[in-house]
């Protein structure tokens, strides 16, 4: 009696709360890229007055990232993406990271 539905699948407080933002900080990343990359490069460039000289890219990659935290479609995309993992993982004993298929090396 297992729920296939992604919507049926009943959750932990700890995937709520934990996991399921884990994913979506690590996707806004993804998505925010430019502004990570400007910032990064920023702060390699300024050295140690980096918390004066790129104010302008922290506040554009805060606000990047602060965007996609507080969208609900976004949540539910990350969530929906994790309950896919879980069930994967349910199936197979194998976590996604895990997952790539290795070929035989005598071949």
């Amino acid at each position: 009696m297992e729920a296939t539905n992604t919507e049926e699948v009943p959750l932990r407080h700890v995937e709520k709360d934990v996991l399921i933002p884990k994913m979506m900080r690590e996707k806004a990343k993804e998505r925010c890229a430019e502004r990570v990359e400007a910032f990064n490069s920023c702060c390699k460039e300024s050295g140690f007055f980096m918390a004066f000289k790129c104010r302008e890219e922290n506040s554009a990659l805060k606000e990047c990232l602060t965007q996609h935290y507080q969208d609900p479609a976004f949540f539910e995309e990350c969530k929906r993406l994790y309950i896919q993992e879980k069930l994967e993982f349910q199936q197979t004993g194998i976590p996604a990271k895990n997952r790539t298929q290795k070929l035989p090396t005598s071949m």
